[in-house]
């Protein structure tokens, strides 16, 4: 048995190029440094991967990963990470998805996959329980990821098989392709489908049939049931009722809009006049047809939505979350719910970033405005503002690389570098990764977040949101120690960086237990006590049961991520 619980005990190393696959123990030393998930992959990749590594080169290295919460009864517990080299950014490459791939590979017995080489023609790794193998993928080349998934399913003769897996998009090695698992649910920044790609691996399918064993079982129980309670029937139930079980995500619209947050017009303001047409309730109201949940989850914030009529109609997905309809709304000056619906399918068949590809198309259509590019560089397209049908005819030339959209499918930062004419003063990116769904302008400790993030211009490693949204007794009570007016106050810098690096450490550790941010950053249910117990009981590791050690963790986390991107 495995010295920690939470852990499966054993990691898969598949060599493309040879065809090798082995399998080891998980290092107990790893896991004692860093726990899992992205926490490992930094390891990993700081050990293997080499700086003058190319991202599309045998040489670079992928890492599937999971954490020792998943699979587990912890509320949430569905998710895992994917770390390389980053195609698009050429730094630090992470991405995150929900769903039940995950807690699979944890059942099947695997900690985490590390990937490398180049398959000479396409393979998909199958993995079922002690059965590992590299399958034939010549006939699912250039499907779509919901046709691969049932093709795949189909071939192991099991509906219930977990499949990760890229569609065209990673074929075509656009730079930010994403890997799409249970049809759905996007690993979806910094390229890592790309990745997949160039090694010829189309997909990953999983079939476990284990457990997982706590180290404290009866007070791990009892935790997890206390957390439960903590989301539905505790002082945040009636919040997460109204806000994320019942819009999803889609409710940030409003609220970022409401504080002069939300991305307008490729971020040329922070406000969309015509909200109403595109925000939660309007599709709520008019779309949402039925209700979803990752594994494990206490939240449940999905959703799917179809279009019921018109040029769309019978168009189904899940989602599209709040930075999806922010990027093909009020970035685009679309105040259409439907082209944000039909631009989430689109992009969730085709294996692509809806971020980064919204992000492109809107920073091809001010280039178009501001005359730097015309319809002889668009293949006679006009880029206007609010156009829905071009923007999704410009969706599927970026996913097939064709005309125009060869050059978008490269990001804001290499499409200008190209372009010229001083078009980079319109592409919206830190460290080459295009901008998600907050405006730092508005709000000091994001703009903070986005200039020190390893990822780029990304909210996920360390945006602290308990300075606003109705959260500011949150943010007296974490930061006791400064003044209360300063702490909440969106546009003083004082302060901001405790907190910026105070949730930094802490979404590290989050992002190798691997939880969901919800809990974390929206509501704060969780903090580091919370943590430090929980590492505690669930892995029995002594030191984690102290919160300045769980701090330490996170710090060192982040930390040997940043010197990753230093060392390049």
């Amino acid at each position: 048995m495995y010295k920690y619980g939470g852990y499966a005990g054993k990691y898969i190393r598949v060599d493309l190029s040879s065809g090798n696959i082995r399998v080891d123990e998980t290092p107990l030393e790893l896991v004692h440094k860093y726990l899992g998930g992205s926490g490992i992959g930094a390891r990993i990749l700081w050990d293997e991967v080499k700086p003058e590594t190319d991202p599309l080169s045998p040489q670079n290295k992928i890492i599937i990963a999971t954490g020792p919460v998943i699979g587990t009864l912890f509320p949430p517990s569905g998710r895992y990470a994917v770390i390389s080299l980053s195609p698009l950014t050429n730094h630090w490459g992470e991405a995150h998805a929900g769903g039940a791939f995950g807690p699979e590979l944890k059942y099947a017995g695997y900690d985490y996959i590390i990937i490398e080489g180049k398959a000479e023609k396409p393979v998909y790794l199958n993995i079922e329980d002690n059965l590992i193998e590299l399958r034939d993928a010549s006939h699912l080349w250039g499907k779509n990821t919901i046709e691969t998934t049932d093709l795949i399913c189909e071939e192991l003769g099991d509906i219930d098989v977990k499949v990760a897996c890229i569609g065209p998009a990673g074929e075509n090695l656009v730079k930010y392709a994403c890997i799409i698992n249970d049809y759905y649910r996007a690993a979806g920044r910094t390229g890592m489908g790309t990745v997949f790609g160039s090694k010829k691996l189309k997909a990953i399918a999983v079939r476990g049939s284990g457990g997982l064993k706590p180290a404290l079982p009866e007070e791990f129980m009892k935790f997890s049931q206390e957390c439960f309670e903590r989301h539905s029937s505790g002082e945040w139930a009636d919040y997460i009722k109204k806000t994320s079980r019942t819009y999803g995500t889609t409710g940030l619209m409003d609220a970022m809009n409401a504080i002069g947050r939300l991305p307008t017009k490729n971020h040329y303001d922070g406000c969309y006049p015509e909200i109403d047409k595109v925000g939660s309730e309007a599709i709520r109201k008019h779309f949402r047809v039925d209700h979803k949940s990752c594994f494990g989850c206490a939240i449940q914030c999905k959703y799917i939505s179809r279009i019921k009529e018109g040029k769309y109609a019978n168009t189904q997905s899940e989602g599209p979350e709040y930075e999806t309809v922010m990027a093909y709304t009020s970035n685009l000056l679309i105040p259409d719910p439907k082209i944000a619906i039909r631009a989430n399918y689109l992009c969730n068949t085709y294996g692509m970033d809806t971020i980064s590809s919204g992000a492109s198309i809107a920073f091809a259509m001010e280039c178009y405005e501001k005359g730097i590019i015309n319809k002889s560089d668009t293949d006679g397209l006009e880029l206007k503002w609010g156009d829905g049908e071009v923007t999704l005819k410009l969706v599927e030339m970026i996913a097939n690389r064709e005309g125009f959209g060869d050059l978008l499918a490269e990001g804001v930062y290499e499409a200008a570098k190209r372009i010229g004419k001083g078009s980079d003063s319109y592409a919206i990116e830190v460290n080459r990764l295009e901008a998600s769904g907050q405006d730092g302008r508005s709000h000091k400790s994001a703009g903070l977040t986005y200039a020190i993030n390893v990822r780029g211009a990304d909210h996920l490693r360390s945006l602290c949101i308990i300075d606003e949204l109705g959260f500011t007794n949150k943010a007296i009570e974490r930061f006791p120690q400064y003044d209360t007016d300063i702490v909440c106050d969106l546009l003083n810098e004082r302060y901001k960086g405790y907190m910026v690096a105070d949730q930094e450490a802490i979404f590290a550790v989050c992002d190798s237990l691997i939880t969901c941010k919800y809990g974390v950053m929206w509501p704060p249910i969780y903090y580091w006590e919370d943590y430090a117990h929980l590492i505690h009981i669930l892995t029995g590791i002594d030191d984690y049961a102290d919160v300045e050690e769980t701090k330490r963790l996170g710090e060192r986390i982040s930390h040997l991520k940043r010197m990753f991107n230093i060392r390049l």
